[in-house]
Protein backbone atom coordinates (compact mmCIF):
# COMPACT_ATOMS: atom_id res chain seq x y z
CA UNK A 1 0.00 0.00 0.00
CA UNK A 2 1.15 3.34 -1.23
CA UNK A 3 1.63 6.04 1.52
CA UNK A 4 0.60 9.75 0.99
CA UNK A 5 3.41 12.84 1.46
CA UNK A 6 1.74 14.95 4.30
CA UNK A 7 2.56 17.82 2.17
CA UNK A 8 5.49 18.76 4.60
CA UNK A 9 8.77 19.16 3.82
CA UNK A 10 11.47 18.55 6.08
CA UNK A 11 15.18 21.85 5.82
CA UNK A 12 18.03 19.72 6.39
CA UNK A 13 19.69 20.81 9.35
CA UNK A 14 22.97 22.20 10.17
CA UNK A 15 25.85 20.09 11.88
CA UNK A 16 24.64 20.06 15.36
CA UNK A 17 27.75 20.88 17.22
CA UNK A 18 27.81 24.22 15.33
CA UNK A 19 23.93 25.46 17.02
CA UNK A 20 25.17 25.65 20.43
CA UNK A 21 28.12 27.91 19.42
CA UNK A 22 27.99 31.63 19.12
CA UNK A 23 30.33 33.65 17.94
CA UNK A 24 32.34 36.48 19.55
CA UNK A 25 34.12 38.62 17.68
CA UNK A 26 35.52 40.47 20.91
CA UNK A 27 36.73 37.45 22.39
CA UNK A 28 40.15 36.81 21.83
CA UNK A 29 42.73 34.02 22.64
CA UNK A 30 44.76 34.51 25.99
CA UNK A 31 48.51 34.34 25.27
CA UNK A 32 50.76 34.55 29.11
CA UNK A 33 53.68 35.24 27.27
CA UNK A 34 52.00 37.85 25.64
CA UNK A 35 53.91 41.63 26.94
CA UNK A 36 50.70 44.09 27.33
CA UNK A 37 51.23 47.22 25.41
CA UNK A 38 52.02 50.31 27.43
CA UNK A 39 52.42 53.78 25.81
CA UNK A 40 56.08 55.06 25.90
CA UNK A 41 56.46 58.34 27.78
CA UNK A 42 60.19 57.79 28.20
CA UNK A 43 61.31 60.01 25.29
CA UNK A 44 59.32 63.04 26.53
CA UNK A 45 60.34 63.02 29.94
CA UNK A 46 63.77 62.54 29.02
CA UNK A 47 63.69 65.66 27.18
CA UNK A 48 62.15 68.12 29.17
CA UNK A 49 64.65 67.31 31.56
CA UNK A 50 67.84 67.64 29.02
CA UNK A 51 66.18 71.12 28.12
CA UNK A 52 66.04 72.32 32.10
CA UNK A 53 69.46 71.04 32.37
CA UNK A 54 70.98 72.62 29.61
CA UNK A 55 69.13 76.25 30.65
CA UNK A 56 70.75 75.69 34.48
CA UNK A 57 74.02 75.22 32.99
CA UNK A 58 74.27 78.10 30.50
CA UNK A 59 72.62 80.29 33.32
CA UNK A 60 75.65 79.37 35.39
CA UNK A 61 78.35 79.73 32.64
CA UNK A 62 76.97 83.22 32.04
CA UNK A 63 76.76 84.06 35.42
CA UNK A 64 80.81 82.84 35.80
CA UNK A 65 81.61 84.66 32.90
CA UNK A 66 80.15 87.87 34.03
CA UNK A 67 81.96 87.54 37.12
CA UNK A 68 84.96 87.27 35.12
CA UNK A 69 84.29 90.53 33.44
CA UNK A 70 83.08 92.47 36.09
CA UNK A 71 86.52 91.50 37.48
CA UNK A 72 88.71 92.01 35.08
CA UNK A 73 87.10 95.65 34.65
CA UNK A 74 87.60 96.34 38.67
CA UNK A 75 91.07 95.19 37.80
CA UNK A 76 91.90 97.45 34.72
CA UNK A 77 90.03 100.42 36.71
CA UNK A 78 92.42 100.27 40.22
CA UNK A 79 95.55 99.65 37.84
CA UNK A 80 94.38 102.91 36.06
CA UNK A 81 93.44 105.08 39.53
CA UNK A 82 96.39 103.88 40.95
CA UNK A 83 98.87 105.21 38.05
CA UNK A 84 96.55 108.06 37.99
CA UNK A 85 96.75 109.13 41.78
CA UNK A 86 99.37 106.43 43.31
CA UNK A 87 97.70 106.92 46.95
CA UNK A 88 99.11 106.21 50.15
CA UNK A 89 98.39 106.09 53.81
CA UNK A 90 99.01 109.09 56.10
CA UNK A 91 101.81 108.32 58.21
CA UNK A 92 101.33 109.80 62.23
CA UNK A 93 104.27 110.29 64.47
CA UNK A 94 104.38 111.15 68.35
CA UNK A 95 106.37 114.62 68.54
CA UNK A 96 106.45 114.83 72.54
CA UNK A 97 104.44 113.17 75.59
CA UNK A 98 104.67 114.84 78.80
CA UNK A 99 102.94 113.50 82.27
CA UNK A 100 101.41 115.84 84.57
CA UNK A 101 99.82 113.51 86.80
CA UNK A 102 99.59 109.95 88.14
CA UNK A 103 98.13 109.40 91.49
CA UNK A 104 96.86 105.98 92.47
CA UNK A 105 94.94 106.58 96.02
CA UNK A 106 93.36 103.90 98.11
CA UNK A 107 90.27 105.33 100.12
CA UNK A 108 89.16 103.33 103.22
CA UNK A 109 86.98 100.89 102.08
CA UNK A 110 89.93 99.44 99.78
CA UNK A 111 89.06 101.20 96.71
CA UNK A 112 91.54 102.58 94.30
CA UNK A 113 91.45 105.33 91.87
CA UNK A 114 93.35 106.70 89.51
CA UNK A 115 93.62 110.00 88.33
CA UNK A 116 96.15 111.24 85.41
CA UNK A 117 96.54 113.77 83.04
CA UNK A 118 99.02 114.24 79.60
CA UNK A 119 99.74 116.12 77.19
CA UNK A 120 100.36 114.35 73.53
CA UNK A 121 101.99 116.10 70.56
CA UNK A 122 101.27 114.60 67.41
CA UNK A 123 102.02 115.01 63.64
CA UNK A 124 100.10 113.26 60.64
CA UNK A 125 101.73 113.91 56.82
CA UNK A 126 99.76 113.53 53.99
CA UNK A 127 102.42 112.40 51.44
CA UNK A 128 100.15 112.25 48.54
CA UNK A 129 99.96 114.82 45.61
CA UNK A 130 96.24 114.61 44.39
CA UNK A 131 94.78 113.30 47.75
CA UNK A 132 92.66 115.28 50.54
CA UNK A 133 91.97 113.71 53.56
CA UNK A 134 89.14 115.09 55.67
CA UNK A 135 89.29 113.37 59.10
CA UNK A 136 86.28 113.29 61.82
CA UNK A 137 86.69 114.20 65.21
CA UNK A 138 89.50 111.97 66.41
CA UNK A 139 89.36 109.67 70.09
CA UNK A 140 92.91 109.28 72.07
CA UNK A 141 93.45 106.98 74.83
CA UNK A 142 96.39 106.21 76.45
CA UNK A 143 96.81 102.25 77.76
CA UNK A 144 99.26 100.45 79.67
CA UNK A 145 100.78 97.22 77.85
CA UNK A 146 98.16 95.47 79.71
CA UNK A 147 95.73 97.03 77.95
CA UNK A 148 94.75 99.13 81.15
CA UNK A 149 93.42 102.72 80.07
CA UNK A 150 95.55 105.35 81.43
CA UNK A 151 93.73 108.53 80.11
CA UNK A 152 91.61 109.85 77.25
CA UNK A 153 90.93 112.69 74.98
CA UNK A 154 90.25 113.94 71.95
CA UNK A 155 91.17 116.25 68.58
CA UNK A 156 88.72 118.38 66.34
CA UNK A 157 87.88 117.62 63.13
CA UNK A 158 90.22 118.93 60.45
CA UNK A 159 91.18 118.64 56.77
CA UNK A 160 94.90 116.95 55.81
CA UNK A 161 96.02 118.69 52.17
CA UNK A 162 98.40 117.15 49.90
CA UNK A 163 101.67 117.34 50.90
CA UNK A 164 100.86 118.78 54.38
CA UNK A 165 101.73 118.33 58.06
CA UNK A 166 99.04 118.54 60.56
CA UNK A 167 100.31 118.72 64.60
CA UNK A 168 97.77 117.20 66.80
CA UNK A 169 97.91 118.69 70.51
CA UNK A 170 95.79 116.92 72.85
CA UNK A 171 94.92 116.93 77.02
CA UNK A 172 94.41 113.19 77.90
CA UNK A 173 93.48 112.74 81.61
CA UNK A 174 91.06 110.46 83.94
CA UNK A 175 89.58 112.42 86.96
CA UNK A 176 88.74 109.30 88.94
CA UNK A 177 89.02 105.64 87.63
CA UNK A 178 88.18 102.61 90.07
CA UNK A 179 90.51 99.73 89.77
CA UNK A 180 90.18 96.34 90.16
CA UNK A 181 92.54 94.41 92.17
CA UNK A 182 94.85 92.74 89.04
CA UNK A 183 94.89 96.06 86.91
CA UNK A 184 96.89 97.34 90.48
CA UNK A 185 99.01 95.02 90.76
CA UNK A 186 100.41 95.39 87.17
CA UNK A 187 100.36 99.32 87.16
CA UNK A 188 102.90 98.89 90.41
CA UNK A 189 105.22 96.59 88.41
CA UNK A 190 104.99 98.88 85.68
CA UNK A 191 105.34 102.16 87.78
CA UNK A 192 108.54 100.50 89.56
CA UNK A 193 110.72 99.99 86.14
CA UNK A 194 113.88 102.36 85.81
CA UNK A 195 113.16 102.76 81.90
CA UNK A 196 109.52 104.41 82.75
CA UNK A 197 106.25 102.81 82.43
CA UNK A 198 105.75 101.08 78.93
CA UNK A 199 102.90 102.29 77.06
CA UNK A 200 100.71 103.34 74.30
CA UNK A 201 98.56 105.81 72.27
CA UNK A 202 95.86 104.68 69.62
CA UNK A 203 93.82 107.13 67.41
CA UNK A 204 90.13 106.39 66.48
CA UNK A 205 88.52 107.99 63.46
CA UNK A 206 86.82 108.41 60.31
CA UNK A 207 88.04 109.61 56.99
CA UNK A 208 86.95 110.56 53.54
CA UNK A 209 89.25 110.55 50.77
CA UNK A 210 88.72 113.39 48.07
CA UNK A 211 90.23 113.22 44.93
CA UNK A 212 89.96 115.60 42.12
CA UNK A 213 85.84 115.46 41.75
CA UNK A 214 85.32 112.04 43.34
CA UNK A 215 85.07 111.46 46.85
CA UNK A 216 84.67 108.03 49.19
CA UNK A 217 82.11 107.14 51.87
CA UNK A 218 83.86 107.42 55.45
CA UNK A 219 86.34 104.63 56.00
CA UNK A 220 87.48 104.06 60.11
CA UNK A 221 91.00 103.77 60.71
CA UNK A 222 93.07 102.98 64.22
CA UNK A 223 96.52 104.56 64.67
CA UNK A 224 98.61 103.05 67.06
CA UNK A 225 102.08 104.34 68.32
CA UNK A 226 104.08 101.74 70.09
CA UNK A 227 107.21 102.06 72.30
CA UNK A 228 106.46 104.94 74.51
CA UNK A 229 108.29 104.92 77.96
CA UNK A 230 106.49 107.09 80.87
CA UNK A 231 108.52 107.94 84.08
CA UNK A 232 106.02 108.74 86.87
CA UNK A 233 106.29 112.66 87.93
CA UNK A 234 107.64 113.63 90.76
CA UNK A 235 106.50 116.45 92.92
CA UNK A 236 104.93 118.94 90.60
CA UNK A 237 107.07 119.49 87.81
CA UNK A 238 105.85 117.16 84.68
CA UNK A 239 107.64 113.82 83.26
CA UNK A 240 108.87 113.52 79.64
CA UNK A 241 108.29 110.59 78.24
CA UNK A 242 110.98 108.58 76.26
CA UNK A 243 109.89 108.28 72.08
CA UNK A 244 113.15 107.40 70.46
CA UNK A 245 111.36 104.17 69.56
CA UNK A 246 108.12 104.98 68.92
CA UNK A 247 105.90 103.98 65.99
CA UNK A 248 103.21 104.47 64.76
CA UNK A 249 101.10 102.31 62.72
CA UNK A 250 98.08 102.59 60.44
CA UNK A 251 95.37 100.26 60.31
CA UNK A 252 92.01 100.53 58.27
CA UNK A 253 88.79 99.88 59.93
CA UNK A 254 86.44 97.95 57.90
CA UNK A 255 82.79 97.35 59.67
CA UNK A 256 80.84 94.39 58.26
CA UNK A 257 77.26 93.60 59.69
CA UNK A 258 78.52 94.19 63.87
CA UNK A 259 82.21 93.09 63.56
CA UNK A 260 84.93 95.37 62.53
CA UNK A 261 88.69 94.03 61.00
Amino acid sequence: MATKPNGTTTTPTSNPTLKNQTYNPKSQTYDPNRIPYRPNYRHKRRGRGCNCRRCFCRCCCWTILMIIIILILVAIASTIFYFLYRPQLPSFSISSLKISQFNLTTSPDDTTRLATKFNVTLSTKNKNKKVVYIYDPIALKAESTNQIELANGDFPRFTSAPNNVTIIHSTLSIVSQVLDVDSISSLKLDMKRKSGMPMRILLDTKVVVKMDKLKTNKVGIRVTCDGINGPIPKGKNPSVASITTAKCKVDLRIKILRWTF
